[in-house]
């Protein structure tokens, strides 16, 4: 196979904080060799998602998305990603890059110095609170809403809303626990510097703990604009490595509605992978 130009860029980065933001890997591919290669890729790669494209025409991209052990449904950070490389090397349309992927028609646009990506909202069904994934989570305080999310990591999704920003950030997880109990988990509370903070732990998935998840916000986004009775939110992602972004909401908070995230993009790298 010859040598595929890569990229990797830290999306939802914090402009403010250095090494901040979700790194993803950009694969640009003339046509997606055997899936066990992608799956290689990814797992050398080692990063929560790598993206790889292939030329749909002239003005759009076939995506699909690969954590280290799994192909995803659906993955904004790295879909931000792709977008800022194909627009920043002028690989498509001016001003839009376009993609056909598993979750539909996806678009990203520039935003200012930084780029809105197009998603599809993710609902969510009330659940009850269950003592072993609390025990996992390592979290001391009682949520106020236990919600069962529909599936898009291939494991169990549940959103766990807490009363305020500390319990989220205090969480110790036993990612082990998680794994074996094939769950993922957002953990997500009022903010202190934002309208949101949230947290994501997806070890069912191959990785323990994702950096800035863009479709976790598919979920967030619609609970808390209903909750907080806005369209368009500021949202913080706080773990070990943070990010940032704005949401805002289109067509209602029920399924069919969309979901715009809103961030910046920095390239970290780029060079080519021999495989």
């Amino acid at each position: 196979m010859p040598s595929i130009p890569y990229f990797e860029i830290h999306a939802f980065a914090d402009p403010d904080q250095a090494f901040s933001g979700n790194p993803a890997g950009v694969c640009l591919m003339e046509a997606f060799p055997d899936d066990q290669i992608l799956k290689g890729i990814a797992a050398s790669n080692n990063l929560s998602e790598t993206a790889f494209l292939v030329p749909a025409d002239a003005q759009s991209w076939q995506l699909r998305w690969f954590t280290p052990t799994v192909e995803v449904d659906l993955c904004g950070h790295a879909t931000l990603a792709a977008g800022a490389v194909v627009l920043e090397y002028d690989l498509g349309t001016p001003g839009t890059a376009r993609f056909d992927t598993r979750s539909g028609r996806l678009e990203v646009k520039r935003d200012g110095a930084g780029f809105a990506v197009d998603l599809p909202l993710i609902g969510y069904q009330p659940a009850s609170r269950d003592d072993a994934i609390a025990s996992a989570l390592g979290i001391a305080a009682e949520p106020r809403d236990v919600l069962s999310v529909n599936r898009i990591h291939g494991a169990g999704y549940q959103m766990w809303v807490m009363d305020d920003e500390s319990a989220v950030r205090d969480a110790r997880p036993d990612h082990g626990q998680l794994r074996q109990l094939d769950t993922n988990i957002i953990l997500t509370a009022p903010g202190e510097r934002s309208d949101f903070v949230s947290r994501f732990f997806a070890p069912a998935s191959g990785v323990d703990e994702d950096p800035v998840t863009g479709s976790a916000h598919c979920t967030l986004a619609p609970y808390w604009a209903e909750r907080l009775g806005k369209p368009r939110m500021s949202a913080r992602q706080i773990g070990p490595r943070p990010g940032a972004l704005d949401v805002e909401m289109h067509g209602g908070e029920t399924e069919g509605g969309r979901v715009t995230l809103y961030g910046h993009a920095p390239r970290y790298l780029e060079g080519r992978l021999w495989t």
